[in-house]
């Protein structure tokens, strides 16, 4: 059967998932029921956030040629999904925006698939929008891979234009109303998987678990053929196991399908095999080596988790010891290769990973599973006297600029590049990581809410200087118990609050924030006193601002040094690490 591999590359939300969906539609595709839209982000959280988090296979057939498509995250947090789609493919397939243009996350994907020697096919996407300026995207698309080291037969790309919303695509001074012309240009232009001859070799690139097979080994057979009830060989680092292939599987639309004997250059699904893990080969028997292992990028941000035990620790959540948490680590590792876990005491927990999203997912996917702990604030990981640093991309009204590049000065971030277009600036910004902890919330408040923002990894750089990632203090509960309108309102000219009246609280609690730095006491229960006297104007009714409510996310960019969030499944809750002493009157 003739076979190509190929990864979808784009930025976040430049239509990689609608157009998967328009090349299944294309090729004759039809899912059971309804065919709704970004059917491969099939994970809650990735449909919540309109962005791919995990690496997914699906495969249709154009003109008897069989297409694997692997799905690459589009976020540079999620670098480990993408070193492994890469590790599948031959060719990949670079979306763009045709008014955005290549983005910073783009760029981290782009750069990695240009290092593996990968050729790309350019799609300038959404070219029907008002602002669309697709040949100086083109171009731009040019002097990026320039900018990467890009071969002069990588620099030689084909492109086409689309309106993957529509299902179209066409080459330059052509006219299409379907795909047609882009899975033509990938079966011309990808070319065929290289096989190796020899034993069967197939490097691991991802793990599934069945319910009736148990763990499931994904990745390209590099070599050779493999049949169902074959023994392979685990070959990696640690002790060589065996084991017995119990199914095979490969992949056709957005599932699989059972088959006796696997096809050397095709993405399969092998079952049986327990002991092995990513990135190692399963092969036959005594008969060959191992292939190289997948190179990770190392990790830049870590947290500490622990167990909750705090006031209210056992109220929510049904999985909270350290037992419980320890073993859904473990699981995560199986399949995560960019994060790394560390025990650090009997209970408490050490998480790398390659930025705040990466771990924010995963303690959010927790979460919702019923899990219940203590998170500290993340810190960057240095490397001698280097520290990670981020690219940072702004897109946002003229008139905003000022104070924007005002602020990013603060936090050491140094100006690339800059350019107008009409009533709006885009900039290009180099700063350490560790100075967009939190940067989130202060660009929408600096923007009025109309700013665009992306970031990626840019390498390491010298340890540099800055401020606080925080200017402002927090304000924090003196007395426990339920919060009253009452004390709110006298508070709020000197404290944003994040709670709303009737919401417990508990000693060392944070229930707001303080507008100067500094911590600020509060009793947030004290309630008006009772009396049978009535005076004109002593009963006005108290207006509150809405409460400011955090995503874990952001929760995890606000702390600082000395405090901690609560992640339960029914609510964030900030506090002091440790819970201020109560001082006695007269003592």
């Amino acid at each position: 059967m003739d076979l190509r591999n190929l990864a979808l590359i784009a930025h976040v939300d430049h239509g990689k998932t609608t157009l998967v969906d328009a090349m299944l539609r294309e090729s004759g595709f039809r899912p059971r029921g309804v065919f709704q839209d970004r059917l491969l982000d099939r994970e809650v959280l990735e449909r919540e956030r309109g962005l791919t988090i995990l690496a997914k296979n699906a495969a249709l057939f154009w003109k008897g040629v069989k297409i694997n498509i692997v799905d690459t995250p589009g976020h540079a947090d999620f670098g480990g999904e993408v070193e492994r789609a890469l590790a599948m493919v031959d060719g990949v397939l670079l979306l763009v925006d045709a008014a955005e243009g290549p983005m910073p996350q783009t760029r981290f994907v782009l750069r990695k698939a240009l290092a593996a020697g990968l050729g790309p096919l350019v799609v300038v996407n959404k070219v029907d929008r008002p602002e669309a300026r697709p040949d100086r995207v083109l171009a731009e698309v040019f002097d990026l891979m320039i900018d990467l080291g890009a071969s002069e037969a990588q620099l030689d790309f084909p492109y086409l234009y689309a309106v993957a919303r529509e299902g179209r695509a066409w080459r330059e001074g052509e006219v299409s109303e379907n795909l047609a012309p882009l899975l033509d240009a990938v079966l011309e232009h990808v070319p065929p998987p290289a096989v190796e001859a020899g034993a069967f070799r197939m490097r691991v690139a991802s793990l599934d678990r069945s319910p009736y097979l148990g763990r499931m080994a994904i990745g390209r057979v590099h070599a050779g053929r493999v049949r169902k009830g074959d023994r392979v060989a685990v070959l990696s680092g640690r002790a060589q196991e065996a084991g017995r292939v119990e199914a095979l599987f490969v992949f056709e639309g957005l599932g699989r399908r059972e088959v006796q004997e696997t096809l050397p250059g095709d993405i399969v699904a092998l079952a049986g095999v327990e002991g092995v893990g990513i990135g190692d080969t399963l092969a036959v028997e005594g008969e060959v080596g191992p292939l190289p292992r997948l190179a990770v990028d190392p990790p830049t941000v870590a947290l500490r988790l622990f167990p909750d035990t705090g006031p209210f620790a056992g109220r929510e959540g049904t999985r909270v010891t350290a037992r419980q948490i320890g073993e859904r680590l473990d699981r995560e590792l199986d399949t995560n290769v960019a994060l790394q876990v560390e025990r650090v005491g009997a209970e408490a927990f050490l998480l790398k990973g390659r930025g705040e999203m990466h771990l924010a997912v995963l303690l959010e996917s927790m979460r919702r599973e019923g899990y219940a702990f203590v998170v500290g604030p993340p810190e960057v990981l240095v490397r001698g006297e280097e520290e990670p640093y981020e690219r940072l991309q702004l897109d946002l009204p003229r008139e905003r600029f000022g104070a924007v590049i005002a602020h990013l000065g603060e936090r050491g971030g140094e100006l690339l590049d800059m350019a107008q277009e009409g009533e709006r600036v885009r900039a290009v910004f180099r700063l350490p990581a560790r100075a967009l902890f939190g940067f989130k919330g202060q660009y929408l408040a600096l923007t009025g809410g109309e700013g665009l923002y992306a970031q990626s990894a840019d390498g390491y750089g010298p340890l540099a200087g800055g401020r606080a990632r925080r200017a402002t203090g927090s304000a924090y509960a003196t007395e426990g118990g339920r919060a009253y309108a009452y004390a709110l309102g006298k508070l709020e000219a000197r404290v944003r609050f994040f709670i709303a009246p009737g919401e417990a609280v508990y000693p060392g609690m944070i229930v707001g924030e303080h507008v100067r730095s500094g911590n600020l006491g509060v009793n947030v229960t004290r309630n008006k006193k009772l009396t049978n006297m009535r005076a004109a104007g002593s009963d006005e009714q108290v207006r509150l601002a809405p409460p400011r409510r955090f995503s874990l996310e952001e929760a995890l960019g606000y702390l600082v040094e000395g405090e901690v969030l609560e992640v339960t499944p029914r609510a964030l809750r900030l506090r002091l690490q440790e819970p201020p002493v109560k001082r006695v009157k007269g003592r």
